[in-house]
Protein backbone atom coordinates (compact mmCIF):
# COMPACT_ATOMS: atom_id res chain seq x y z
CA UNK A 1 0.00 0.00 0.00
CA UNK A 2 1.28 3.49 -0.74
CA UNK A 3 2.40 5.91 1.95
CA UNK A 4 0.26 9.06 2.05
CA UNK A 5 2.17 12.29 2.42
CA UNK A 6 1.50 15.93 3.13
CA UNK A 7 3.65 18.99 3.71
CA UNK A 8 3.06 22.04 5.88
CA UNK A 9 4.99 25.12 6.81
CA UNK A 10 4.39 27.86 9.37
CA UNK A 11 5.93 31.34 9.42
CA UNK A 12 5.95 33.56 12.49
CA UNK A 13 4.41 33.18 15.91
CA UNK A 14 1.05 31.55 16.57
CA UNK A 15 -1.22 34.62 16.87
CA UNK A 16 0.11 36.55 13.86
CA UNK A 17 1.81 33.91 11.72
CA UNK A 18 0.46 31.88 8.84
CA UNK A 19 1.01 28.57 7.17
CA UNK A 20 0.32 26.56 4.07
CA UNK A 21 -0.22 22.87 3.44
CA UNK A 22 -0.29 20.54 0.47
CA UNK A 23 -1.23 16.90 0.09
CA UNK A 24 -2.04 14.49 -2.68
CA UNK A 25 0.92 15.54 -4.76
CA UNK A 26 -0.26 19.15 -4.59
CA UNK A 27 -3.87 18.43 -5.57
CA UNK A 28 -4.98 19.49 -2.08
CA UNK A 29 -3.68 22.77 -0.70
CA UNK A 30 -4.66 25.58 1.57
CA UNK A 31 -3.63 28.15 4.07
CA UNK A 32 -4.06 28.28 7.81
CA UNK A 33 -3.87 31.09 10.36
CA UNK A 34 -4.70 31.49 14.03
CA UNK A 35 -7.98 33.14 13.00
CA UNK A 36 -8.94 30.34 10.59
CA UNK A 37 -8.37 27.79 13.30
CA UNK A 38 -9.56 29.43 16.49
CA UNK A 39 -11.73 32.41 15.47
CA UNK A 40 -13.71 31.26 12.41
CA UNK A 41 -11.59 33.41 10.07
CA UNK A 42 -11.04 32.71 6.37
CA UNK A 43 -8.86 29.78 5.37
CA UNK A 44 -8.58 26.18 6.45
CA UNK A 45 -7.59 24.40 9.62
CA UNK A 46 -6.35 20.95 10.59
CA UNK A 47 -9.73 19.97 12.04
CA UNK A 48 -11.40 20.50 8.65
CA UNK A 49 -8.82 18.19 7.12
CA UNK A 50 -9.49 15.59 9.83
CA UNK A 51 -13.23 15.90 9.13
CA UNK A 52 -12.67 15.42 5.39
CA UNK A 53 -10.41 12.43 5.99
CA UNK A 54 -12.88 10.83 8.39
CA UNK A 55 -15.92 11.39 6.15
CA UNK A 56 -14.07 9.99 3.13
CA UNK A 57 -12.63 6.98 4.93
CA UNK A 58 -15.91 6.13 6.64
CA UNK A 59 -17.86 6.37 3.36
CA UNK A 60 -15.40 4.02 1.67
CA UNK A 61 -15.50 1.60 4.62
CA UNK A 62 -19.30 1.60 4.62
CA UNK A 63 -19.43 0.98 0.86
CA UNK A 64 -17.06 -1.97 1.33
CA UNK A 65 -19.01 -3.36 4.30
CA UNK A 66 -22.28 -3.16 2.38
CA UNK A 67 -20.83 -4.69 -0.81
CA UNK A 68 -19.22 -7.52 1.18
CA UNK A 69 -22.66 -8.29 2.64
CA UNK A 70 -24.18 -8.41 -0.86
CA UNK A 71 -25.68 -4.91 -0.86
CA UNK A 72 -23.69 -2.63 -3.19
CA UNK A 73 -24.55 0.99 -2.46
CA UNK A 74 -25.76 3.36 -5.14
CA UNK A 75 -24.40 6.26 -3.07
CA UNK A 76 -23.20 7.18 0.41
CA UNK A 77 -23.10 10.78 1.62
CA UNK A 78 -21.26 11.51 4.88
CA UNK A 79 -20.77 14.74 6.79
CA UNK A 80 -18.22 14.92 9.60
CA UNK A 81 -18.03 17.66 12.21
CA UNK A 82 -14.96 17.98 14.43
CA UNK A 83 -15.30 19.95 17.68
CA UNK A 84 -12.18 21.59 19.14
CA UNK A 85 -12.40 22.93 22.71
CA UNK A 86 -9.94 23.76 25.49
CA UNK A 87 -9.31 20.88 27.88
CA UNK A 88 -7.04 21.69 30.82
CA UNK A 89 -5.94 24.79 28.92
CA UNK A 90 -4.98 22.96 25.71
CA UNK A 91 -6.97 22.92 22.45
CA UNK A 92 -8.34 19.38 22.16
CA UNK A 93 -10.58 17.52 19.74
CA UNK A 94 -13.40 16.47 22.05
CA UNK A 95 -16.01 15.20 19.60
CA UNK A 96 -16.51 13.99 16.05
CA UNK A 97 -20.00 13.62 14.63
CA UNK A 98 -20.57 11.46 11.56
CA UNK A 99 -23.89 11.80 9.74
CA UNK A 100 -24.34 9.44 6.82
CA UNK A 101 -27.11 8.75 4.35
CA UNK A 102 -27.09 5.90 1.90
CA UNK A 103 -28.98 4.74 -1.14
CA UNK A 104 -28.70 0.99 -0.81
CA UNK A 105 -31.20 -1.29 -2.57
CA UNK A 106 -32.38 -4.24 -0.49
CA UNK A 107 -31.26 -2.96 2.93
CA UNK A 108 -33.67 -1.82 5.63
CA UNK A 109 -32.96 1.04 8.04
CA UNK A 110 -31.93 -1.20 10.93
CA UNK A 111 -29.52 -3.21 8.77
CA UNK A 112 -28.03 0.00 7.40
CA UNK A 113 -27.37 1.29 10.92
CA UNK A 114 -25.67 -2.03 11.81
CA UNK A 115 -23.47 -1.93 8.71
CA UNK A 116 -22.62 1.73 9.43
CA UNK A 117 -21.56 0.85 12.98
CA UNK A 118 -19.33 -1.93 11.62
CA UNK A 119 -17.79 0.48 9.12
CA UNK A 120 -17.14 3.07 11.84
CA UNK A 121 -15.36 0.43 13.94
CA UNK A 122 -13.26 -0.75 10.99
CA UNK A 123 -12.47 2.55 9.27
CA UNK A 124 -8.71 3.24 9.52
CA UNK A 125 -9.28 6.91 10.32
CA UNK A 126 -11.82 6.04 13.04
CA UNK A 127 -9.26 3.70 14.54
CA UNK A 128 -6.54 6.37 14.33
CA UNK A 129 -8.84 8.82 16.12
CA UNK A 130 -9.74 6.38 18.90
CA UNK A 131 -8.39 8.83 21.49
CA UNK A 132 -11.21 11.29 20.76
CA UNK A 133 -13.59 11.05 23.74
CA UNK A 134 -16.78 10.97 21.65
CA UNK A 135 -17.36 9.84 18.07
CA UNK A 136 -21.05 9.69 17.24
CA UNK A 137 -22.77 8.19 14.22
CA UNK A 138 -26.17 8.96 12.76
CA UNK A 139 -27.02 6.66 9.85
CA UNK A 140 -30.12 6.72 7.68
CA UNK A 141 -31.31 5.58 4.30
CA UNK A 142 -32.21 8.18 1.66
CA UNK A 143 -35.84 8.55 0.67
Amino acid sequence: MPVSKAHANWNGDLPTGSGQFTAGGGSISGSVTFKSRFEDGPGSNPEQLIAAAHASCFSMALANTLASAGFPAESIETDASVTLRPVDGAPTIIKIELVTEGRVPGVNAEQFKEYAAQAKAGCPVSRALAGVPEITLQASLAG
